[in-house]
């Protein structure tokens, strides 16, 4: 069938997590015990406020469609929030909600990107930036995010890859895959940088409140002269352990917030009723699971990074934000896709290689930490057995 499809199609790129996760699944079915550390996703349920909201919604008739940006009343407690949470001054028409964080990402790039416009983004990444920037035909630039820097952008090294052609900047903070945070400092200079230069500035903030510091995160957009050309990314999955609702939003100009809803009509009509009634309540209601969350996630990342650090060979940041760690495996000398497969045949335990998330991420590995202090130690034991095995 390869006359079928369509060109483009061969420049969308994949989610390494998901082919992974397909890979353990079957290994499961044939008897063997996997730990799951390859997924992005919180292993809590979604706190029950919210899914008694979910089923008021449902029984209060939200089972229709609505107007392609959202319910108006659900985008004003997103603005309102925006306002409180981020210090950004955004209105009801600054929003567009959407199934999932991925569409503002698609779509904010295809409304805006041409063909031979360059788009900055952070290497290693999430890779559907790249993926979603060589398929409408603009030139991906990749920014270094390096270990001696905390995993941060250099701010000099971006002033060198902006040139006429940079249509936009993604940044994202805290990251994935690494969990580095960008210091208020970081995201001040980042802002002189662009600032007057015609620069969009997509700003990735879906794990910015799963954070382990006390000092809180200064969003881009919030700075002087940077909301208009500022698209925030946020959504619901990993605060309120929402994966499987699908629903995130985008922050922006009302201009390029009908764009985004115009392609939203062209797409998925609208967000589901009840879920965007579901994700009111999470941002309205009480908080208090969100922060027993974070403090697992902590409580689990110490122990996920001193396991790792005391295995011979490994050797791992304390990342700042989100719930992944990016361990260094450079000392063994292998590809770390070849670790990570490795990993999981051997010893039952399932990882991403660094290079599911761009050509900087080559020597490490991904490992998600949001699963149990039980299965994490369990995972821990079996990857220091199996890489002694490689030494």
């Amino acid at each position: 069938m390869k006359n079928v499809f369509a060109d483009r199609m061969s420049l969308l790129g994949t989610e390494t997590a998901f082919e992974v996760l397909a890979k353990a699944k079957k290994l499961e079915t044939q008897g063997k015990d996997v730990v799951h550390l390859e997924i992005g996703e919180p292993d809590f349920d979604t706190p029950q406020n919210i899914i008694d909201a979910a089923c008021q919604a449902l029984t209060s008739g939200y089972t229709h469609y609505t107007p392609a940006p959202g319910i108006p009343e659900v985008r004003e407690t997103i603005a309102q929030y925006i306002k409180k949470q981020k210090k950004v001054d955004a209105s009801a028409e600054d929003v567009v909600i959407v199934p999932g964080g991925k569409p503002i990402m698609f779509f904010s790039i295809m409304a805006t990107v041409n063909p031979g416009d360059e788009v900055i983004y952070p290497n290693p990444g999430f890779p559907i930036y790249e993926s979603v920037i060589r398929f409408v035909g603009g030139t991906p630039v990749p920014i270094p995010l390096r270990e001696e820097n905390q995993f941060r952008l250099d701010v000099n090294e971006l002033a060198q890859l902006i040139t006429p052609k940079t249509k936009m900047l993604i940044i994202n903070s805290p990251g994935n895959p690494t969990g580095g945070v960008l210091t208020s400092d970081d995201i001040k200079a980042i802002a002189d940088l662009v600032r007057g230069k015609d620069i969009l500035v997509l700003a990735d903030e879906i794990y910015d409140r799963i954070v382990y510091t006390d000092t809180p995160l200064l969003s881009i957009a919030s700075l002087p002269g940077m909301k208009d050309w500022t698209i925030i990314l946020d959504g619901f999955s990993k605060t309120y352990a929402m994966t499987g609702w699908r629903l995130g939003y985008g922050v922006m100009h009302p201009e390029i917030a009908a764009r985004i809803a115009q392609l939203m009509v062209n797409s998925n009509s609208c967000t589901s009723a009840f879920t965007q009634m579901a994700g009111k309540e999470a941002l309205t209601g009480p908080q208090g699971e969100v922060e027993k969350m974070v403090a697992e996630f902590k409580k689990r990342r110490d122990i996920m990074v001193n396991g790792l650090n005391s295995i011979s060979g490994v050797s791992c940041l304390l990342p700042e934000g989100s719930f992944y760690v990016f361990p260094n495996l450079k000392s063994f000398g292998k590809d770390t896709k070849e670790i990570a497969d490795y990993l999981l045949n051997d010893g039952g335990v399932a990882c991403l290689g660094g290079t599911a998330f761009g050509s900087y991420g080559e020597g490490y590995l991904r490992f998600s930490y949001a699963n149990s202090v039980a299965n994490i130690e369990k995972a821990l034991e079996r990857i220091e057995t199996s890489l002694g095995k490689i030494r």
